[in-house]
Parts: C-alpha cells; structure tokens; sequence
C-alpha cells in the first residue's frame, strides 16, 4: 500500500503542482540539437546550400535568387501601402470638403430662417424619408419615437446598427529591409562572396556535401570557426587568418588586390551543440493545461 502523500492524494477539486507538471502546464523547455542549426554555408531565407551567395554588410548570406525575390516582393507591398495610403488620403480630403460644405449650407440656413423667421414654411410631409433607411420588418414607415430607438439602441447584432472602427493606414516606410536583421537593406549594398571549396584527396570521393577551407591555414570552416569576408574581393577567410594577416598586410591574401580593415565583414552563422559558443540554445514553450489538451498523452511523467 503507497504511503500516504500529498503527491498521491488524487481526489481533491483542483490539481496539484505535481499534478500540473506530470501534465506538461507551465514553461517547456529543450536544448536545441544540431538539427536545429543553421549551418554556416546555408542560405539565411531557403535555409538550403547557397547558390551564388550574396552578403550584406551585416554578415547575413542569401542565395541570389532568394534575396532578389526577397527585395522584389517588398518593394511590391511597399507600392501597394503607398497606393492605399493616397486613396485614405484622398478619401479624406474629400470628407473635409463635404464637411465645410455642409457646415456652410447649415450657417445659410441658420442665417435664413433667422431673417425669414416670420415666414411659415410648408413641408410635404408625405415625401419625408426616414434617414435612416430602415422600415421595420414588415417594411412599414416607423413613427419619429421607433426612429429615434432605432438610431440611439445598441443591437450590435442588427447589421443596420453594428459600428465600423475607422482603419487608419499609416504611411509605410520607402525602404527595403534585410530579412535577417531587419536593418535597412539596398541591392547595391550586397556584394558577392567566394568560399575555396577542399579538393584534397582526405575528402571522400563520394560525398555529396560541399567542404569548404580557409585559403591561408587550410582549415575546415565549419560552425566552431569565426568567419570573415572581404566586401571589395569577396573571398573568405577564419578570423584568425584575417586579423593576423589581412588586417596587417592590407591586401587580400588570394587575389591581392589591396583592402583596408573596415573591408572585413564578419559573417553570421549558426551556433554549436557546446554551451561555451555563447549562442542561447535553449527553446521554451508556455503550455496551457486544459481538458482534451492530450499532454498527458504526448509528454512522459516527470521522474520525482
């Protein structure tokens, strides 16, 4: 027989924190594994290998394909916000219009039965419109009482009398963002980069995945590695080789073609399974308890 235990007493109205975590409630949390990784020779929007790379000044690689499109399709949301940014603008210039004209047609008016106050004025009433348009249900003229029910009621079920929230569009920004760092991007700005790809008789001849090196110390570049590239050339380069060499000599160690040290663009890439990188490869979830939610089910029962 179990002993008797606030964790075993089953039979209250309310679940127990021991409860609650066996059933998965509160913040989940998982360590990232490689899987989760973007490595450094993937494209930052298909998160496949790269096809003609290109980088922004931020470091981010795109494919040339992807970023192109990536820029036109903003551009096009850009052209419509704009256009939908004349038309509200439009529209309310003209309700400014109505609005001074009316106000004048009312200051007329006011101005005329003041002078012509004396004067009775005959009015059709068998012509009179409801303002609102709306008969009742059976289509039958309301009286001025059921009128002014109707106009002051909050039916918000009614379509007649259901309110619409005015929807201001703001005016969009003109200029095109990087979808990785959402710094403003331009396509001049992108400039192409040039990894040296490992032909030595090492790799395996039927590896389907690309090696790439470092041209000066012929390291495997790989997500432990810093990288840097030269954004007159192109090529790159660990970091290392770059601030021992580049930085120094101020002329690429490849095509020596002449460069300064604010040429250098460290690359972005993704973190590794080691907790000393200094990436945060943590994922957290908040989950809500709630019946039918099935986490019981899915998520083992916490060893206590």
């Amino acid at each position: 027989m179990p002993q008797r235990h606030s964790k075993n007493n089953n039979d209250l109205a309310f679940f127990t924190y021991d409860e609650k975590r066996k059933l998965g409630y509160g913040t989940q949390k998982e360590r990232l594994g490689r899987d989760s990784i973007k490595p450094f020779d993937a494209c930052c929007l298909c998160l496949k290998p790269f096809i003609d790379p290109l980088c922004c000044q931020k470091g981010h690689v795109f494919c040339k394909e992807c970023i192109l499109e990536c820029l036109l399709s903003q551009k096009k949301d850009i052209q419509r916000k704009l256009a939908a940014h004349e038309a509200q603008q439009k529209h309310e210039k003209e309700e400014e219009e109505e609005r001074l004209m009316q106000q004048k047609a009312r200051e007329l008016d006011a101005f005329d039965q003041q002078n012509h106050g004396a004067v009775p004025q005959y009015t059709d009433k068998n012509h009179s419109q409801d303002k609102n348009g709306f008969h009742g249900a059976n289509s039958v003229k309301v009286t001025s009482y059921e009128e002014e029910a109707l106009r002051t009621m909050k039916a918000f079920w009614l379509p007649s009398a259901t309110p619409e929230a005015p929807r201001k569009v703001e005016a969009p920004s003109t200029s095109t963002v990087c979808p990785e760092g959402n710094e403003k991007l331009k396509l001049k700005t992108l400039f192409p980069i040039c990894f040296v790809e490992d032909t030595s008789e090492k790799k395996k001849p039927n590896s389907l995945d690309k090696t790439y090196i470092c041209p000066s110390c012929k390291v495997t570049l790989t997500n432990t590695v810093s990288l840097a590239a030269l954004n007159s050339c192109g090529h790159v380069f660990c970091k290392k080789c770059a601030e021992k060499f580049i930085v120094v000599d101020k002329v690429c160690l490849v095509c020596d073609k002449p460069c300064k040290e604010r040429n250098l663009v460290k690359l972005e890439k993704g973190g590794t399974g080691f907790a000393g990188h200094g990436d945060y490869l943590e994922a957290t979830d908040f989950k809500h308890l709630g019946s039918g939610s099935g986490l019981g089910l899915v998520r083992p029962a916490m060893k206590t």
